[in-house]
Formats: C-alpha cells, structure tokens, sequence
C-alpha cells in the first residue's frame, strides 16, 4: 500500500487526508504541536454534504529517523513552506512524489531546488474550512485535484491510484505547467482587484472599477503568457466571469486574510508575480501598486506588534 504523508492537516489537508483514510489508505499527518494534540484527543473530524463523521489518525510534529515515503501532499499557506522543507528530508527518497497544493509557482521552484525530479504539479479545487471546534468542514460538494509532472511526464501508477477515491475527482494532465499559471493569472488578478480597492467584486464595479478590474485581469494574463503559458479562452472567460460580475459578494483568499489579520500570501502570489514581470519586461502598475499596498500593511502590523511589546 502506498505510505502517504501529509503536511498539515488544516481545510484542505484534512479534506483530502479524511477522504484517503475513508478509502482504507495509510495516511499520516505531519502537522504543529497544538494541532497534533487536538487529533490525538479529538481524532479527525470531517464534515461534508456526503458525510459527517470522525476518524482516528496518526499525526507526528517531526520526522526524524522516518523511512521514506511513497506520497507527500504538501498542504500548507506559502509563508510555512521554507521552515517545513529541511524536516521533509527524511521522508523524500528516490522513489518519493511531492504534491503541493499551493498557488503560484513559488514553491514549485523551492521543492525542487530541495528534491529534484520528484516534485508533481497540483492544484485542488475545494471549499473548505477549519471550524471554532477543530472540525474540517467542506462546504460544497466540490473537490477536485489536478495533478501531472512538470515537463510532461507521466505520474507514477501508484500515486494516481492512490489518489483516485471517492469524495475526490481526480485529473491526471500532461500541461500541469500552464494550469498552474492560468490559476495562477487569476488568483493575482483577484488579489489585486480585491485588496487594492478594499472590497467585493460587486461593491468595486458599483463603484466604477470595471476599467480596473479588465486592466488586472490583462496584466496577469499578460504576464503568463510572456512566460510561456498563455491563458487559455476557457480560463480567461472565466476569469472574466467571476471578476465582472454585477453584484458578486466575491473576494480573493488574499483579501480575507488581510482583513482577519492572518499571514497572507502575498509575496508568494503577487511578489513572485511581479518579480517574473519585471524580468519578462511586461508592464504591470496595478499589480505592482497592490504589491506596495499589502507591503505597506505588512509593515504597520510589524511597527504595532513592535509598539504593542
């Protein structure tokens, strides 16, 4: 049986892990202290349209003298990336597949720079989150997880079976590489739109902003397609489709955070983005205006937490 690790055990982590577990996989969650604690007394407790229900879990802080494993789903925010990579050793042999489920392409650069040829591309699609009481719940029926290897080859056997259980709509594709950077285009594109006028998709074309929003959207699209991974017309309609829509209490993941006060990911999403602009030579004011302004806010919080101590 394929020995699968997981790297938190969070919204997404906890989806999938729950879902594996149910299919009689072996799964172990590799999470922090207090999570840990909360799983060995509360067991995983997951919560979807389909199901409702606990399951019993190995979870482990470390990895020491670990063997290593078949799977590694990486399932962490991008600003916890760089600390987890050195106590992944241990788990990464030759045989080894490192998914990561972040956004951007960041971290792709990062796990492979540490593990050579045996990162795969992944992307998840889910509605999920962590309860007030621990629960993982996943509000909609959607979950899908789209993997493939960057340069086209093919994803070991073993891992897609794995993979392909119910609960989890499962694509294996040979152009993970530019799925990345089309989400990748738009979830910038929605970071930019929604922190820099500071509010919902509908509130900012109300107010005016539809000149705005197009102008993002062409940036980002711009710019992967300078990289070599043009947006698709199915993706940029999309994109157009959740991004003009008239009334829409739609906000970007980076947004929310920025408002709950929680770590955002805005240098591994729009930092990176604009650094590869520059470098392609694509013109991109908004994103680098949206850039400053989540860097301005990054340095307040800092100069109130210093004042605060």
């Amino acid at each position: 049986m394929t020995r699968t690790l997981i790297i938190g055990a969070g919204a997404t982590g906890g989806a999938l892990g729950a879902r594996l577990i149910s299919a009689g996989q072996d799964v172990t969650f590799l999470v922090r202290e207090r999570r840990a604690a909360q799983l060995a007394a509360d067991g995983l407790r997951f919560r979807a349209p389909d199901v409702d229900g606990m399951h019993t879990v190995r979870a482990v802080t470390a990895l020491d003298h670990a063997d290593p494993l078949d799977l590694v789903i990486v399932a962490v925010k991008a600003p916890a990336l760089a600390a987890i990579i050195p106590t992944l050793a241990p788990a990464i042999g030759p045989q080894t597949c490192v998914v990561p489920l972040l956004n951007g392409m960041a971290h792709i650069d990062l796990l492979e720079r540490a593990f050579p040829g045996r990162v795969l591309g992944g992307i998840v699609k889910i509605v999920a989150t962590l309860d007030e009481d621990a629960t993982v719940v996943q509000m909609t029926p959607l979950c899908s997880l789209t993997i493939g290897g960057l340069l086209g080859d093919a994803v070991p056997d073993n891992i897609s079976r794995t993979l392909d259980v119910d609960g989890i709509a499962l694509e294996v594709v040979d152009d993970i590489a530019s799925r990345l950077w089309e989400k990748w285009a738009f979830i910038a594109a929605a970071g930019v739109i929604t922190c820099l006028f500071r509010g919902t998709i509908g509130d900012i074309l109300a107010a005016g902003g539809e000149a705005q929003i197009l102008q993002a959207i062409a940036e980002c699209e711009q710019i992967a397609e300078a990289a070599g991974h043009p947006v698709s017309a199915a993706g940029h309609a999309q994109s157009l489709g959740l991004l003009t829509e008239s009334g829409s209490a739609f906000t970007s993941s980076l947004y929310r955070d920025l408002r709950h006060g929680d770590p955002v990911e805005a240098e591994h999403i729009i930092g990176d983005l604009a650094i590869r602009a520059a470098a392609l030579q694509v013109s991109a004011p908004l994103l680098n205006a949206a850039l400053l302004q989540l860097r301005t806010h990054h340095q307040a919080l800092i100069g109130a937490m210093a004042a605060a101590s």
